[in-house]
């Protein structure tokens, strides 16, 4: 069967034609039908066949090869990569696609674990093995041993200003497990349908459908989650990033944070609030405290060890509204056996401590120095763009002018050997924005955060040259 065959494009839908053709080439990868090595027509003929712009296959080709779905390779025109996964799963909000080898991955999701405190982590595991010892290693309780949920109660409050109590936290193996039992829950309290950030994590929408409710996309701007629109959606529950919004880096302005709490209240609904980078807040003077602290009997605070350690520890905990322990404890016992004893009561030394405060302090005076960097970088090569959102995590979203093409920009990125995301990767197509770049910068050397914008402003000035700029474009 011929690739148009299986592609199926409508003018009529508010969904871009070459963002049609991407998720219909990507699905029959992930199906199976495209196998790995497969050639693909050339983007003339495909155009041809479907009767589209070639620049409109040229642009969904180079998003799919940026994504690493696809690869070109000189002289034998586009082929599926040669390792390209089958299927999709729902047990992670991780990073999907073929990763290309490349010289600097920029990739946010991209963790750099070279600092993880080995040491102080070694002294807490034996502490935990000498408190395991005395009282056995049987299954731990399926909200967490009793030690880390009153260890995390304590530095929640202290530092995140989050009202609860051990019996309100649950330990959980990160926050794609949190979300799935979320949601699992939630249509037992009659919701069926989630309020959704846009942008935000690619796979979350995926994830939500899977999990059994219908994502609703919720527009985010210079203020955060648009509360009005929430409202506007119908649903009584929704999944917010406040602190610092993901990918845009915005935090929630307090008259939106006020807003989202009467929302709340007025619908007798839920917010889920995703603290994924919380402990990394790199500003000058005091974070934004969590949004949970304002309406603790409709929040549920979401935290993870993933971006201020590792991602392998498969960590992460909820401070939950009273009227909702017991379901999620229900939940929960018809899926798993709880979280590994060991690594919970190594974290929990780690915070009586003072150990991961310490940690901490040296990870957030790093990262400082890695964004410094990158900033000195983006002005001398690309000074046309702008970062946007406070300065916090692992990443940076970087505005690019109206006229550029981002999927263009991407494709001519990894041609130099840089993998980076483009912003449309993460918006929701009925809410589209402009173009834009989510940049990582803690994986290549702090040597190499320059070069690897260097190579990445070459490639804006070939795809800027490459289209004359209308004389309105910003």
């Amino acid at each position: 069967m011929a690739l148009h065959a299986l592609i199926d494009v409508s003018r009529k839908s508010e969904v871009p034609l070459t963002v049609q053709i991407q998720w219909r080439i990507r699905k029959e990868i992930g199906a199976g039908v495209l196998h790995p090595g497969t050639r693909l027509p050339s983007s003339r003929r495909l155009a041809e066949d479907l009767g589209v712009s070639r620049s409109v296959v040229v642009e969904a080709y180079g998003q799919l090869i940026a994504e690493g779905y696809l690869e070109a390779v000189q002289g034998s025109g586009t082929r599926v990569v040669p390792h390209a996964a089958r299927g999709t799963t729902s047990a992670t909000l991780a990073d999907d696609g073929h990763v290309p080898a490349v010289r600097w991955d920029l990739r946010p999701s991209a963790a750099g674990t070279a600092n993880f405190p080995h040491r102080e982590w070694l002294s807490s595991y034996q502490s935990a093995l000498r408190t395991a010892g005395r009282r056995g290693l049987d299954y731990p309780p399926l909200s967490g041993v009793a030690e880390l949920r009153l260890e995390l109660a304590r530095y929640l409050g202290r530092v995140h200003g989050v009202w609860t109590t051990p019996d309100q936290v649950m330990v959980v193996s990160g926050f794609a497990q949190a979300l799935g039992l979320l949601c699992a829950v939630l249509p037992r309290l009659g919701i069926d349908r989630l309020g959704v950030e846009s942008p935000c994590h690619h796979r979350q929408r995926t994830f939500v459908r899977e999990a059994g409710l219908m994502p609703c996309a919720v527009p985010v701007d210079e203020h955060g989650i648009d509360v009005a629109a929430l409202a506007r959606t119908g649903v009584r529950a929704a999944l917010v990033t406040p602190s610092h919004q993901f990918p845009t880096g915005v935090t929630l302005s307090p008259e939106r944070r006020a807003a989202l709490v009467r929302w709340a209240e007025d619908v007798d609904g839920w917010v889920i609030e995703d603290d994924y980078d919380g402990d990394l807040w790199l500003a000058h003077g005091p974070r934004p405290g969590a949004l949970q602290h304002l309406a603790p009997e409709r929040v549920v605070y979401a935290g993870t060890a993933s971006k201020s350690l590792a991602p392998g520890l498969r960590l992460g905990w909820l401070a939950v509204p009273a009227p909702l322990v017991a379901p999620l404890e229900r939940a929960r016992a018809q899926r798993d056996l709880g979280s590994d004893t060991l690594t919970q009561l190594t974290f929990a030394d780690l915070l009586r401590t003072g150990l991961f405060d310490r940690h901490l302090r040296r990870e957030r005076s790093r990262l400082r120095g890695r964004r410094d960097t990158l900033e000195q970088a983006v002005r001398r090569h690309l000074p046309e763009a702008r970062i946007a959102g406070s300065p916090g995590g692992l990443h940076v979203w970087l505005r690019l002018p109206r006229h550029v093409d981002e999927g263009a920009l991407v494709a001519a990125a990894l041609r130099r050997s840089v993998l980076v995301r483009g912003g449309r990767r993460y918006n929701d197509p009925s809410w589209p924005t402009g173009p834009a770049l989510a940049v990582g910068y803690t994986a290549p050397p702090r040597s190499g955060i320059a070069e690897a914008m260097r190579e990445l402003g070459d490639a804006y000035a070939e795809v800027r040259n490459a289209w004359p700029v209308p004389a309105s474009a910003g």
